[in-house]
């Protein structure tokens, strides 16, 4: 079975202005996801899901969706606030959206085979599709428990523009997932890729430790976890009270694996990231994704 592409796009970028999904960065006014979805095809993706905002529908019809008839299946689901288990409502004053997990959990209904979860606005390349793609379409029939992630080398993650969060992951000696902690502050100090710890201190990491960069793979059982754990999750006081409060997927993610639920196998990849995540980023992302299409990894308009 072909496994599905779920895009999480139902956030606008925090931390470089705009509606930076819809950048055009590529030759032709490609964005970032177009690169992704380019991928995803040739990694023998079958289908693409993206989770939006239901006011952002019409525009996200037009500008997006319309590009990829004819190539792969397209669905789109919704993730809004209200989007809430039984018994619960939105607590007043609250904007801001439930966090990556509540967005996944939105797809419940049109995805029913292995799936891998990615940002709209990061550019994994082509060796991190291949990687997740094979590992999804070998699960066997109806598997469940048996998930995966992709380990970028942190080396190979940061900003030349200022420091990255990300997902800091340790393994076992079967290369499975032990923990995830999220570092919010990282760059090179000294040479040495390192991140702020607690105390205000600089630590370093090898530039090979992996890291998460919010591509999953799943099967649908993590569904159900996840709509079971969200209720934990909103039943908790402070996450009711603290109205900035996110259900991520790392959390969904080392709840299983720290009840031995289930097992996250951490597949290495030579992919290079690169992203936006600062405005001066967007210059070296366009020079790059160019010398991509001239080195003939892309053509020139994909879609």
């Amino acid at each position: 079975m072909k496994p599905t592409l779920l895009l999480l796009a139902a956030g606008m970028g925090s931390r470089y202005g705009g509606l930076k999904q819809l950048d055009g960065l590529g030759p032709n006014g490609e964005t970032i996801m177009d690169y992704s979805i380019y991928d995803a095809i040739k990694a023998g993706f079958g289908k693409i899901v993206f989770v939006i905002r239901k006011d952002f529908e019409k525009e996200f019809k037009e500008k997006v969706l319309s590009k990829y008839e004819g190539h792969i299946p397209a669905e789109l689901v919704f993730q809004s606030l209200d989007a809430l288990p039984e018994g619960y409502a939105v607590p007043e004053g609250r904007e801001k959206p439930w966090g990556t997990n509540h967005a996944v959990m939105m797809a419940k209904d049109v995805i029913k085979e292995p799936f891998c979860v990615i940002n709209c606005d990061d550019f994994y390349n082509r060796d991190s599709f291949m990687v997740i793609g094979k590992f999804l379409s070998e699960l066997p029939e109806n598997s469940k428990n048996a998930y995966a992630m992709v380990g970028f080398r942190v080396g190979n993650t940061l900003s030349e523009n200022g420091t990255v969060a990300r997902g800091v992951c340790s393994t076992d000696e079967n290369g499975l997932l032990t923990t995830v902690v999220e570092r919010t502050e990282i760059m090179r100090v000294e040479g040495k890729v390192s991140y702020k710890d607690e105390e205000g201190q600089w630590v370093a990491i090898e530039d090979n430790t992996p890291v998460s960069m919010n591509m999953w793979g799943f099967s649908p059982d993590y569904f159900d976890y996840s709509e079971e754990y969200f209720k934990d999750f909103l039943a908790d006081e402070k996450n009711r009270t603290n109205l900035k409060a996110e259900f991520f997927i790392p959390l969904m993610v080392n709840k299983l694996v720290n009840d031995k639920t289930a097992t996250v196998k951490v597949l290495d990849t030579t992919s290079k990231w690169f992203g936006v995540t600062y405005s001066a980023d967007r210059e070296g992302t366009v020079e790059r994704i160019q010398s991509l299409v001239n080195e003939g990894v892309y053509p020139s308009k994909l879609f």
